[in-house]
């Protein structure tokens, strides 16, 4: 349908009509108005390229996002039960792996229409790194966004930041260097009114910065957490 509005000093007047040939190709025509003169422009658009945009948003926001506070979400503490190889090279070490994490909740929330929400979230942990008969302290800081079920009943979530290694050097095993490239997810389930058990997928990487001959480490854990 055309549509008029008024911008100042002009009057723009805009419609969609199909070209002379059936096609799925429509022409836009702007008509405005300056100084007592008429002028008309035209301009191929497709009606799919108008459509999608707009279908796509509905699906994928179909609730207006909101604005939280910053609050801590949980603690937890986590403990590697295996090494097994997810992404990068094999490891040439065994490593155990031992950290505490906070959790805190971002400002970014939007809930879908199905009862699930949608959240962004902060990990921060720090952390012992055995490998090779040798250790290393670890920090990391990791932004991520959760999918939590209706009433809490699962959470999911992944996200990617940077870790730092007090030594990078590990029995045979090269990091590559004190700053790592950090990768996670997890998902947890509520047991009683505040605590959670879960899995944490974390992977460290120097992505290849300081050479080919680097190798990163894929853990595997389980994840016991107290809820505020």
């Amino acid at each position: 349908m055309p549509f008029q509005r008024s911008l100042g000093w002009r009057q723009i007047r805009t419609s969609l009509v199909p070209c002379c040939a059936p096609s799925s190709r429509h022409r836009l025509i702007y008509f405005w108005r300056s100084e007592g003169r008429t002028a008309i422009a035209t301009h191929p658009v497709s009606v799919r390229r108008l459509l999608l945009p707009a279908l796509a948003v509905c699906l994928l926001a179909p609730e207006p996002a909101s604005s939280g506070d910053f609050s801590l979400l949980s603690l937890s503490i986590r403990a590697r039960v295996s090494n097994a190889t997810t992404l990068g090279a094999e490891q040439p070490e065994e490593a155990d792996a031992y950290d505490l994490a906070v959790l805190l909740a971002l400002p970014w929330l939007n809930e879908i229409k199905s009862g699930w929400k949608i959240d962004s979230r902060l990990m921060v942990s720090a952390g012992l790194l055995q490998s090779g008969g040798e250790e290393a302290l670890t920090v990391s800081l990791i932004p991520a966004i959760a999918l939590r079920g209706k009433g809490g009943w699962l959470v999911l979530d992944a996200g990617a930041g940077f870790a730092l290694m007090s030594r990078h050097t590990l029995g045979t095993q090269d990091y590559g260097g004190p700053f790592q490239f950090a990768l996670t997810a997890g998902a947890s389930l509520p047991v009683g009114k505040r605590l959670s058990l879960g899995y944490r997928f974390m992977h460290y990487s120097d992505a290849g910065i300081n050479g080919d001959d680097t190798t990163g480490a894929d853990l595997h854990m389980v994840e016991i957490g107290y809820r505020f």
